[in-house]
């Protein structure tokens, strides 16, 4: 039997009536949900659908997606970042349906959810791989741990009232030392998240490569640089200052203490992200932003040579 994995934002009584509607809309199909039970707990159990059809309340370690189809978001970003940390273990792809505000990792709509289950039911639809960063801390030789991200890796202060100061270093060598609140490494994925509102540029997902920003440095040289995909970033701090923190996704922060460093590069596991249609990034940026496109008059035609 077809099981889908249901990750759900349930703090809005709309959101789980829409889950409700997705359990059911599904079942009719043949396919049948897995569950998170603090999610589920104020949703319709789906006691009216055939026992084998019901929602399977499951845990929420990274199996409860394995041999699933996919895994389906109803939220935000934030839905999708939590979604993504059982999607990527088990290499089953994500389809977000933005039920939250701006939703910029979401494939649909709450107004297009009904084409989105068509699609799922059909299986017409593709997989892409979305790149991810791996990051290891290190203190004295010692690897104290290690954890990963789908938008961004930000190491940044601990406190308020101090200024972190920071050696940055790209594949072996040293590029420029500042004090700052922070260093974000992105994907670009993550463009249009943490480093954007930093001052970094919007990176289309289809390019290869990592995003290193600045947040707030006391420097001459902290412009938003794009490396290589396979490149290697260090972030090494102060033996003498204050501690800092690794914020992965907003949802796995380390201590990182003084003298210790931070390494960030390409992901192992990429995540897997479910498209349903051919839309331009440049569409989505727009819907998103609602950036003013009056006054285009189209792509000029080229004319055959042929």
């Amino acid at each position: 039997m077809r099981e889908l994995l249901v990750v759900l934002h349930a703090g809005r009584a709309t959101n789980r009536r829409v889950a409700a509607r997705v359990a059911h809309r599904l079942a009719k199909d043949g396919i049948r949900l897995r569950v998170l039970a603090d999610e589920w707990a104020e949703v319709d159990n789906g006691t009216d659908l055939p026992p084998e059809l019901r929602p399977i309340v499951v845990d929420g370690t990274p199996a409860c997606a394995a041999e699933t189809e996919a895994v389906l978001v109803l939220g935000g970003d934030g839905t999708l970042l939590r979604a993504a940390d059982l999607a990527r273990p088990a290499k089953v792809p994500l389809l977000g349906v933005n039920l939250g505000r701006i939703g910029f990792l979401a494939e649909a709509e709450q107004e297009s959810l009904g084409e989105a289950l068509d699609a799922i039911v059909a299986g017409t639809y593709e997989v892409e791989e979305r790149m991810t960063i791996d990051a290891v801390v290190r203190h004295r030789g010692q690897v104290l741990a290690r954890t990963w991200a789908l938008n961004e890796g930000v190491v940044e202060k601990s406190t308020r009232e101090r200024i972190l100061e920071v050696v940055l270093e790209i594949d072996g060598r040293p590029v420029s030392s500042f004090g700052c609140d922070g260093v974000i490494c992105s994907t670009p994925t993550g463009s249009t998240a943490y480093a954007f509102s930093a001052g970094g540029p919007l990176v289309w997902p289809q390019v290869e490569a990592m995003l290193v920003v600045p947040s707030n440095a006391h420097a001459l040289f902290a412009r938003p640089m794009l490396v290589s995909p396979e490149s290697h970033v260090a972030v090494e701090i102060d033996a003498t200052g204050p501690p800092a923190v690794l914020d992965c996704d907003g949802r796995r922060v380390l201590d990182v203490p003084p003298g210790a460093r931070v390494e960030l590069c390409r992901g192992v596991e990429p995540v897997r992200m479910m498209r349903l249609a051919a839309q331009p990034f440049a569409d989505r940026l727009v819907r998103k932003f609602d950036l003013p496109v009056r006054g285009w008059r189209g792509a000029p035609e080229i004319p055959d040579e042929h």
